[in-house]
Parts: C-alpha cells; structure tokens; sequence
C-alpha cells in the first residue's frame, strides 16, 4: 500500500504522524510519501519540501507569498502522480491541500482522496463542504457533530476523535520538577504565553499578550510566564521575548512544554488547537486573536457562531472567555486573567466544561490516530 500525504502546519503534522503511526501496525510495509514536519519525518516520511513554507495563513499573508505557493502546489500535484498512491490524505491546511488534490483529480479522476480534519463549515462558509467534495471522497472529522455536514454534501465521513485525549501528559511530579528547575516556587502564579505557531500570528499577538501579562504582574508581582513554542517560530520567539521588560522562560522540548503545562496555574493563548491541549492539561485559559486587518474584516463578517474557542463548541458553554480582532486588547484580557486566578467559581466553571469537551472527544476510547487509519483502511476496501 502507498500513502501520500500533505501536512502543512504543527498540528497537522501531530495528525499525519499518528495516522502514519497506525498504519504502519495495521499494513505493515505501507509506504509513505509527501510533505510533513519532524513529527511525520521521525515516522518514516521524506518531506518533499519544508513544511514551514506552507505555514501562512489569511489574505493579506498569502498574497506576497502566492507565486510560490502555486509552484509548490504543481510540483506536488506531480509528485502526487509519480507516486501513484492508493489515497492521497490531505491533512487540514486546506488552501494549499485542496488545491492539490483538486489538480491531482484533474489528472486522474480515479485517484482516491481523503481530507483529514473536516472544514468548519458550522462556523463560517458553509458552501466549502459541496466545493471540497468535488475533489475530496472521504473525510475524517476530530468533532462528533462535523459527518452529518459531510455527508450532506455528497462525501463519507467518520468521526475519529480528536488525537489531543491521547497525547501523553505530564506527572504531577513532573510538572513539580519543572517548577524547581526555573525555581519557580509551588504557591508561585504561572502563566503560559501561546502566541501562536505562524510568524504572522507570533508577530501580531506576541506584543500584545506581553502587554496583558505585565499587566497581570502588576497586580501579582511573583507571576512568572512561560512560552512554549515550536520548530518553525521558535527562533522569532526567543528574539522577540529577549526585548520583553520581563523575558519568560522560553521552551521547546516537548517534555518541556507538557511539563509547563501541567505546573501552569493559566494561560493567555491564540484561538485554535491549543485550547483543547490545555483542556487536557486542566489549564485555565483566556483565548485572544486578530488576523490582519483585511483579513479579519472578511472573516468577521463570515462568522456564524458566536464562539471560536473548540472548548466552548465541543462542551456546549462558554466558559473559556476569548478577545477576538479589535477586542484582542492587552487590558482587556488581563483583566479576564486575573479573574481567573482570583475566582474560584470561574475556575471551575472551565475545569468542568474541560472534563466534558474530553470526554466527547474520545477521552478512554480507542487512540484517534488508530481510529484514523481504520477509517481510511475501511475507506480503500469499500
């Protein structure tokens, strides 16, 4: 069996990763091609170009990087024919991914397609279902309430659970270690800072959450803050907090950052994926967001939820406050952190919807990866 696949940021490369991790247990001697980052690498896979060119996001950022991404995206396509795989898995990042597999299909409209991470078509643009399903056969949904919305348009669609209930998280003990470590102390406020894993949002909310942090020291002087961060912007991030009043401790070893996460008291984070890895931590969390002005205007004026924040979806509250486009504001947010440290009851309220948003994940099932590669396995044999 032949796979190709194409990630193109961190969170896709995690998907990629457990999927091909799986694969390989349930065919052994599959072989993968495509593009992915060290998680997808370290599984066996060559990328065909580094990964962090694809990781743009937003209309104002693509643009001045358009030529290239369209020379990538064909010289994929072609890689895709050389291989000639079973199925093409495109895994989320859908401008590049679905402009591949839409001139793949063009090719070879035998060609076999799955999209790993349904569009959010509940949220905004609800017609990029029935224009994905021109190009795409078989998609697998993290969310329990995306099939019905595939389907619909014309693909199959399995829920396989969202691969952030199985990730490994770190001991008691070893969040205590990390405290001593940085010298930390146990009774000591610490604060995550996730500015983002793109350069453009790093660039934007970096300043900004700095800000909202100083600002929260003011009224806890003993607060220390931590940036966890990844390959692809971890050099932007050290340059950027080095100029900060306070420079936080900065890490990027992965044990590092499941360790931060379970010693931090709360954290200040960009919208998306990382919400649900603090939900599995049981890290309070204050979400903020802006895209670039353009950008934001259209997306704005697209949205149909009143919430971005996958914990307040998934869990059916709104318990995790988020600060998005002209609301994204240092005091704003603050102010909402520091609530969160002074008052139990708000606490609570999203420890519990935390507990919820898991266990409709997939918490104690199945690992969602294994779940991923049955589905695709089920997919080809149909």
């Amino acid at each position: 069996m032949k796979l190709f696949l194409l990630a193109g940021e961190a969170s896709g490369d995690k998907l990629g990763a457990a999927l091909m991790a799986a694969m390989k247990d349930l065919a052994p001697g599959v072989e993968f091609a495509g593009i992915g980052g060290p998680e997808m690498e370290a599984e066996g896979l060559t990328s065909l170009f580094p990964m962090q060119e694809l990781s743009v996001m937003g209309i104002a950022e693509v643009l001045p990087k358009y030529r290239a991404l369209k020379r990538r995206i064909a010289e994929t396509a072609q890689a895709v024919s050389a291989f000639a795989p079973d199925a093409l898995i495109t895994i989320d990042s859908p401008d590049f991914c679905l402009r591949v597999a839409h001139l793949v299909k063009e090719a070879n409209p035998a060609q076999k397609t799955v999209h790993y991470v349904a569009p959010s078509v509940w949220a905004w643009r609800p017609k990029r279902a029935t224009k994905m399903a021109k190009v795409i056969d078989h998609v697998l949904a993290l969310l329990p309430f995306e099939p019905p919305y595939m389907t619909a348009a014309g693909m199959s669609c399995d829920f396989v659970g969202h691969p952030v209930v199985a990730e490994p998280r770190a001991t008691e003990a070893e969040a205590a270690e990390f405290r001593e470590t940085f010298m930390i102390g146990p009774d000591q406020p610490l604060a995550l800072c996730l500015p983002g894993s793109r350069a453009g949002e790093v660039k934007r909310l970096g300043p900004r959450f700095d800000e909202a942090l100083m600002r929260l020291r003011d009224r806890e002087p003993g607060l220390r803050v931590v940036v966890p961060t990844v390959k692809g912007v971890a050099k932007l991030v050290r340059d950027m907090t080095a100029r900060w009043p306070v420079a936080p401790i900065v890490v990027e070893a992965t044990a590092d950052k499941r360790a931060a996460f379970a010693a931090a008291d709360l954290a200040l984070a960009a919208s998306g994926t990382v919400s649900l890895e603090l939900a599995a931590s049981r890290t309070p969390m204050v979400i903020g967001y802006d895209a670039n002005f353009l950008s934001w205007h259209i997306i704005s004026r697209l949205l149909r939820v009143d919430t971005v924040t996958l914990v307040n979806l998934v869990s059916e509250t709104r318990a995790v406050p988020e600060f998005l486009g002209p609301a994204c504001k240092p005091g704003a947010m603050s102010g909402a952190l520091l609530e969160l440290l002074e008052n139990p009851t708000k606490r609570k309220a999203q420890l519990d919807a935390m507990e919820r948003t898991m266990q409709r994940l997939g918490a104690g099932g199945e690992p969602p990866g294994l779940r991923a590669a049955r589905s695709v396995l089920a997919f080809l044999n149909r």
